[in-house]
């Protein structure tokens, strides 16, 4: 497989309002993400069945330069700036393609 890199983030938010100010927030990050990062391959928000405070990334990038370049996107930068307001924990898991199905082939 290719050097696909990625990562799953889970953020446990303060309350339901906290929740309702990181999904807006996840709103208008997303059109920059969309529009500007042609090496984000995948960029999807989950929300966990009977965890209403709970959102779960999952991010695939064609590589590591490509999630380094996301990193650095105004948007993403002002993302990360923001996010704090919301959050009680953070936990990010990066990772690195071995084998399967995917936008990421060998």
């Amino acid at each position: 497989m290719s050097n696909g890199f990625g990562l799953v983030v889970r953020f446990e938010l303060r309350d339901q309002e906290a929740t309702a100010g990181f999904d807006d927030l996840v709103a208008r990050t997303l059109p920059g993400i969309k529009e500007h990062e042609a090496g984000t391959l995948a960029y999807v928000v989950h929300s966990v069945p009977g965890e209403p405070n709970v959102r779960v990334f999952y991010e695939l990038y064609a590589d590591r330069a490509a999630f380094d370049a996301h990193e650095r996107q105004p948007h993403t930068v002002h993302f990360l700036a923001e996010r704090e307001q919301y959050l009680s924990t953070v936990q990010v898991i990066f990772l690195q393609a071995e084998t399967g199905k995917g936008p990421v082939t060998a």
